[in-house]
């Protein structure tokens, strides 16, 4: 976003800072139909001008450069936005998977972790199924590796999953939650 923008305050853009983010994500939008083949920009922005807390939440995916994306629509009305960025996005790595994991660790402490970030944020980490629809419709993640939501059973454990994508096939792996590298990070979703 523009240097000379007005501060937003709390969880609201102001109009300029709406204004570049549509110009962002209609750019991407339009640069992109792959991703969209049979939806209208038009329609998506009406529905996120509806809906102001998710452009906050938009803004945050694209500001640490998730490259938000249409990826999908359920209904006549509901569009999924993924973070569509090569790579794991840079404002989003060398932070362990939750909090649980987070404070499990005695030393050299990440910042912060996957999930507390997503919440943070208002968005969901990716699903391994949403994962492996991502990379349909492109290669991502060739040098990095994204967290992913891991169930419940593997988490209680002490693992959690993540993914990338090595000699054009998608791999789902397991390690500590509490491990974090500068590599990993986390992908997300946001429903609107």
């Amino acid at each position: 976003m523009a240097e000379n923008a007005e501060v937003s305050h709390g969880k609201e853009l102001s109009q300029q800072e709406k204004e570049e983010l549509f110009l962002v994500l209609k750019t991407r939008f339009e640069k992109n139909m792959r991703r969209h083949e049979d939806l209208n920009w038009e329609k998506v922005q009406v529905r996120l001008e509806e809906h102001p807390q998710k452009l906050w939440s938009l803004n945050e995916m694209e500001r640490t450069g998730g490259e938000p994306d249409v990826v999908c629509c359920e209904d006549e009305d509901v569009y999924i936005f993924f973070d569509c960025s090569k790579e794991s996005p840079k404002g989003r790595r060398s932070v362990c998977y939750d909090k649980k994991a987070l404070e499990s660790r005695k030393k050299y402490k990440p910042e912060t972790s996957a999930e507390a970030m997503a919440e943070s944020m208002g968005i969901e980490l990716l699903t391994e199924e949403q994962y492996r629809t991502l990379q349909e419709l492109g290669e991502f993640d060739l040098k990095t590796s994204s967290w992913v939501h891991t169930p419940e059973e593997i988490r209680e454990l002490g693992g959690a999953l993540f993914c990338d994508r090595r000699f054009d096939h998608v791999f789902v792996y397991h390690n500590g939650a509490e491990s974090y590298y500068k590599a990993r990070g986390f992908r997300g979703s946001l429903t609107i």
